[in-house]
């Protein structure tokens, strides 16, 4: 177990991890992945572990697993967040922690030639196999950024919705990220994502493991801190759904461990006043 001593501690590990997936193509923080960042869990169902990996355990339906670009799908996830977003025509769309692109194709066509999908990452590598993707898809209205989800590379009150999947429990400050997130959008805007949340205090062997933290378990929040955080940002009437039934497929992210008692998939939705 590794102590985490300050937040680029974190963002290093998480990076590095990440990294390993694009270099390994494991589909997943994996084995081999989180090793690199210090532990063997993985951060989403693997092929060892015998769980589905093609995101339909996640409420993908055949039809969009099938309309992305080969190689965008990495089984990432832990939903579906433009299955709630409820994306219209012409909307400026952000996904935080868009890794090799995946909910960014599948938002392009909803918003249609007239709107647009940013995507932003902080891993360079994550970011060339995203942008290669979008030679692959043809989608004329998507781009992607580098940068950090507490520091986004875009311009105030420019975006419509903001999705982003299984990717702000990593982020070491959270409540950097709903502010910054809420400058971002457009008075009205509204941020739709599907994450990890902490439904009991988790252990500190969990939160100081930095191989948990890469897998999407140590950074997990607590419900009311995500709810006050949202709201300290400016956002209106903030809703958390936790999704009980995820429980059993994130036990598969670390076999033995008992994270299903802790963590759980929610849908999280938030107004901009």
């Amino acid at each position: 177990m590794t102590s985490l001593k300050s937040n680029d501690e974190i963002r290093d590990s998480v990076r590095t991890a990440y990294a390993a997936v694009v270099e390994t193509a494991s589909g997943c923080c994996g084995p081999d992945a989180a090793a690199s960042a210090g532990a063997g869990t993985s951060c989403c169902p693997t092929p060892d572990s015998g769980a589905p990996t093609d995101g339909r355990v996640l409420g993908y339906g055949e039809d969009e697993l099938a309309a992305v670009p080969e190689g965008s799908n990495l089984g990432l996830g832990c939903g579906n967040p433009t299955a709630i977003a409820e994306l219209s025509e012409g909307e400026t769309v952000l996904d935080l922690g868009s890794g090799a692109g995946f909910d960014c194709f599948l938002a392009a066509p909803k918003v249609g030639p007239s709107g647009r999908v940013i995507g932003v990452d902080m891993t360079p590598e994550m970011l060339q196999k995203a942008r290669a993707n979008i030679q692959k898809s043809g989608a004329e209205n998507v781009e992607f950024r580098l940068g950090e989800i507490e520091h986004l590379p875009l311009a105030d009150a420019t975006v419509d919705v903001i999705i982003s999947n299984c990717v702000i429990n990593l982020a070491p400050d959270k409540n950097a990220v709903f502010r910054d997130a809420y400058r971002v959008l457009r008075p009205g805007g509204r941020m739709c994502i599907s994450d990890i949340v902490a439904t009991e205090e988790l252990p500190a062997e969990m939160k100081n493991d930095m191989g948990m933290v890469s897998s999407c378990i140590g950074g997990a929040a607590p419900i009311d801190a995500l709810v006050d955080g949202l709201r300290a940002a400016g956002f209106d009437a903030p809703e958390i759904d936790v999704k009980e039934e995820s429980r059993k497929f994130i036990a598969d992210w670390a076999p033995g461990r008992g994270i299903e008692g802790y963590i759980a998939s929610a849908t999280i939705r938030a107004v901009k006043r």
